[in-house]
């Protein structure tokens, strides 16, 4: 069975998913974020098969998130290096392990993310980048952009009006 291309979808959850949906991709953007660059490094620390990982960094190249570079001419060996959209990716990355930890981690933490400096755990949260507030319901919600069609419009106008009084004149 072929599965549905997310690509063309005007919604951006479903065009990222199109690019990083695949879990190895993840987790090959994680240890590239981590520094592994080099086919063998990233097929050690993951296991995976050395078919599955060509066709992944593939993709993570044709996506805009990975660039391959020649690090060896004789005989010839590639790396694979973080674009900037890759290292963009990196909270999404964080955000990912703070949930899991919270979510899925019945023994506790296996990482976690700490200040370089101090190595104090850090707690990440979603902030607005112009207000500083935390981005956080009721006083932020997804809304219609400047670019969505009249069909993007309705369905978050909807999800507008259905919202509880509570939830839509709340103050912070």
């Amino acid at each position: 069975m072929q599965r549905k291309s997310f690509g063309r979808m005007a919604c951006p959850i479903a065009r990222s998913l199109e690019r990083v949906g695949e879990w190895w991709s993840i987790l090959i953007l994680r240890d590239a974020l981590h520094g592994l660059t080099r086919f063998d490094q990233l097929q050690k620390g993951l296991g995976i098969a050395p078919n599955m990982l060509a066709r992944r960094l593939k993709s993570l190249i044709e996506a805009g998130l990975l660039e391959r570079r020649r690090y060896s001419e004789r005989p010839p060996r590639d790396e694979y290096v973080l674009t900037q959209a890759g290292r963009d990716f990196r909270p999404v990355l964080w955000a990912l392990l703070a949930w899991g930890n919270r979510h899925f981690a019945p023994e506790g933490p296996i990482v976690v993310i700490a200040d370089s400096r101090t190595g104090e755990q850090a707690d990440p949260v979603l902030v607005d980048r112009k207000s500083g507030r935390l981005l956080a319901e009721p006083n932020f919600r997804s809304a219609a952009g400047p670019a969505a069609d009249a069909r993007t419009r309705r369905r978050y106008d909807l999800a507008a009006k259905q919202a509880t009084p509570k939830e839509s004149t709340s103050a912070e």
